[in-house]
């Protein structure tokens, strides 16, 4: 399903107890290069408030947000997005981020609504000669905890099956709870090939899946919302307009993810 304009999508319920939903934005933007060459952080977060931002939502994460080159500096002026979404950046620590001037971890940036407590942060190296990385948040509201898996991942298949080899693993090694994964997975096969099997993350994380890429007539899957049992993702949104556009190589998605027992 396509959104031909940027229309405000309703967050999860109210009552802090019972969230029975998630919802997710995410959005490479390519370091705020754009399609016309011109690299404008500004015009980004302009987009952001305006075509890509979805009232109510509780995550947002960001791929590409930092320089590629040392000292990864980040590209996007994080105190306008958190007034623009009311969230919550989720990586003030310097060991959260790559560096003391990066905003993310190897360009990947994370976002929580307030109403998540977020209990731990974790930054996971993933293999491969282009370093790329998780952001993994473990975090809770009531009773209801949850894991967020931030990443990029690489080009390679063979890498993209050794990096999500890693976050299986790393899954498994601490406590079991719904887990969702979330970002530019660089998957082109809406099957999602063996990278993303059940095989390779010892767990079966399924999703819907629409073209994201190329930005103005996308034609590849490259971005994705995944999620194991017991949740399900009820929801896929591939976000469009002029902007959308103009400001990365890449269409945002919107994720809609029900929590279960």
């Amino acid at each position: 399903m396509m959104l031909t304009s940027p229309l405000p999508i309703p967050g999860v319920t109210t009552d802090p107890s019972t969230p029975n939903s998630v919802t997710c934005v995410s959005w490479n933007i390519h370091r705020g290069r754009g399609g016309d060459g011109r690299v404008d952080a500004a015009r980004v977060l302009d987009v952001l408030k305006s075509e890509v931002w979805q009232s109510g939502a509780d995550a947002l994460f960001l791929q590409e947000a930092d320089d590629e080159a040392p000292p990864h500096r980040g590209v996007l002026d994080i105190d306008r997005i958190e007034a623009d979404t009311g969230l919550r950046y989720t990586q003030l620590g310097v060991d959260h981020r790559s560096t003391l001037e990066s905003h993310g971890f190897l360009g990947v940036v994370a976002f929580l609504h307030p109403r998540w407590h977020v209990q731990s942060v974790r930054l996971v190296d993933l293999p491969g000669h282009c370093p790329r990385g998780a952001v993994i948040i473990d975090a809770a509201q009531g009773d209801r905890a949850l894991r967020f898996c931030a990443t990029h991942l690489s080009l390679s298949q063979g890498l993209r099956i050794a990096q999500m080899r890693t976050l299986g693993q790393h899954f498994r090694r601490h406590d079991p709870r719904q887990t969702i994964i979330c970002g530019d997975l660089n998957e082109w096969r809406p099957w999602g090939g063996a990278a993303l099997s059940r095989k390779v993350l010892m767990d079966r994380f399924t999703g819907p899946t629409a073209p994201t890429f190329p930005v103005r007539q996308p034609v590849l899957p490259l971005d994705r919302v995944l999620t194991n049992a017991p949740g399900r993702v009820t929801d896929l949104r591939v976000l469009d307009g002029p902007g959308i556009r103009a400001a990365s190589d890449h269409r945002p998605i919107y994720g809609r993810i029900s929590l279960g027992a």
